[in-house]
C-alpha cells in the first residue's frame, strides 16, 4: 500500500457555532486550527472563510489572504486547498421561482475564483454537482465549470474535482475529453450528502470504478459516517479527509475537541489498517505540485 494523504477540512460553509461552539471562525482561528491539524497528520488543508463578526460564510478575498499568509508564516510545506464552492446556490422565492430567494448567492464564475487567481494556492476545489442541496439548488453548468477551470489553469492551480453523484463523474469525463481538464484528475468522492452518493461502501466502490485510470482520489463522508468512511476509503485504495466541515463528533455523543483530534483519529484508523500517511512534501511529489516554498 503506497502512502496516502490526509486532508483536513477546517471549517466549511454549513457547520454552525450552534452545532460546535469551538468552530474556527476568524482568520487566525482557522489558520491555527489548520496548523494544529498538520501537526496531527494532515498534509493538506481545505479552507473556507467566515465573517469574523457573524460566523457566517464569506467570500472576501482579504480573509482568504489573511488565512493563507498566517499558515505560510509557520508552515511553507503544507498543501493549501481553497474552496470555490460558494457562489453556486440558488433558492427560488416562494411567490415567483424565477426571482432569487434570500439564500441565493449565485455569482458569475470568474467571481467565484477571483481569490484563486490572486492568491494562487496549490489546489482549488471545483464542484461539478448540480443538485438539490438542503432547501436550495446548487448549479454548476458545464459552461460555468469551464470558465472556472480556465482561471485555475491560467493561475497554475490544480483543481480538485468534487464529485457528489454519478452524473458529476460523467461531466468530468466529458471535460477531460474536450481538454478543459487534464486526463489525470484529482478527485474527491463526496458521500453522505442527501440526494447524492449515500455513505455506503457500495457507492464508494461504484464511484471509484467510474474514475479514469490516471485519477487520484479521496473518499470521505459527512455526519456520523465520517470515520467509518475513513476506513472504507483506506481499504479501497483512496486518500482520506476529515474535519469540522464534514462532522462535529469524534464518536457517538462526543463532540470533537478540535480538527486536530479528528485528524489524530483518522491517522490512527489508517495506520491500524496498514496505511502510512504521506507528508506534505510527499503529497506534493505525488500530485506534481510545486515544491514547498
Amino acid at each position: 500500500m503506497s502512502k496516502i494523504f490526509l486532508t483536513c477540512a477546517v471549517t466549511g460553509n454549513h457547520t454552525t457555532l450552534e452545532q460546535h461552539p469551538g468552530l474556527p471562525v476568524t482568520p487566525e482561528q482557522i489558520a491555527v486550527a489548520g496548523l494544529e491539524a498538520v501537526a496531527a497528520g494532515a498534509a493538506a488543508l481545505h479552507i473556507h472563510v467566515r465573517d469574523p463578526q457573524t460566523g457566517k460564510p464569506s467570500m472576501e478575498i482579504d480573509l482568504y489572504q489573511e488565512v493563507v499568509e498566517h499558515i505560510r508564516r509557520h508552515d511553507k510545506a503544507v498543501v493549501i486547498n481553497l474552496t470555490t464552492g460558494p457562489g453556486g446556490r440558488f433558492q427560488p422565492s416562494e411567490d415567483d421561482p424565477v426571482v432569487p430567494g434570500p439564500r441565493t448567492n449565485f455569482l458569475a464564475p470568474e467571481k467565484r475564483v477571483a481569490h484563486i487567481a490572486q492568491l494562487k494556492p496549490d489546489i482549488a476545489t471545483l464542484d461539478l454537482n448540480t443538485m438539490t442541496f438542503g432547501g436550495e439548488v446548487v448549479i454548476n453548468t458545464p459552461g460555468n465549470v469551464r470558465r472556472m477551470a480556465k482561471v485555475m489553469r491560467e493561475a497554475g492551480v490544480r483543481p480538485e474535482l468534487e464529485l457528489f453523484d454519478t452524473g458529476d463523474i460523467m461531466l468530468m469525463r466529458a471535460l477531460i475529453e474536450d481538454g478543459t481538464l487534464d486526463p489525470d484528475p484529482l478527485c474527491s468522492l463526496v458521500l453522505g450528502i442527501r440526494y447524492g452518493f449515500p455513505a455506503e461502501i457500495e457507492a464508494l466502490l461504484y464511484a471509484r470504478s467510474m474514475l479514469p485510470p490516471g485519477a487520484t482520489w479521496t473518499g470521505f463522508a459527512t455526519g456520523r459516517m465520517a470515520f467509518p468512511m475513513v476506513a472504507q476509503a483506506v481499504l479501497a485504495g483512496g486518500n482520506i479527509r476529515v474535519g469540522l466541515e464534514d462532522a462535529v463528533f469524534l464518536s457517538k455523543g462526543v463532540l470533537a475537541p478540535s480538527n486536530a483530534a479528528m485528524c489524530a483519529k483518522a491517522r490512527r484508523i489508517a495506520e491500524d489498517l496498514g496505511a502510512e500517511l504521506a507528508s506534505a512534501a510527499e503529497m506534493r511529489a505525488q500530485l506534481g505540485l510545486a515544491p514547498a516554498g
